[in-house]
């Protein structure tokens, strides 16, 4: 299982496809928003593809705001790691 900030170099095919081939489902916790928002930025920012397609705003966008359009699209897929483990108190 790999993190989502973990991601390896993106790779540039005109074969691979654009985006998840499924839909993520709704976030609905704003922090948990926040969370898959930045980490997707940051891949954007290191060169990934934005999903949006054509279907996208026609105007350049902040790269921050492109992110939280497509996990608002649900076109990012994430995991939230269990709590199966107790926390250790100090």
């Amino acid at each position: 299982m790999t993190a989502m900030d973990q991601t390896p170099e993106v790779q540039h095919d005109s074969d691979a496809p654009e985006g998840p081939t499924e839909l993520s489902p709704p976030i609905e916790s704003r922090f948990l928003f926040v969370d898959v928002a930045a980490l997707r930025a940051k891949q954007l920012k290191r060169g990934a593809r934005p999903r949006l397609g054509d279907e996208g705003p026609q105007v350049a966008h902040k790269l921050e705001r492109v992110a939280m359009e497509e996990v608002k699209r649900c076109l990012v897929q994430y995991e939230v790691p269990s709590t199966d483990k107790p926390i250790p108190r100090d």
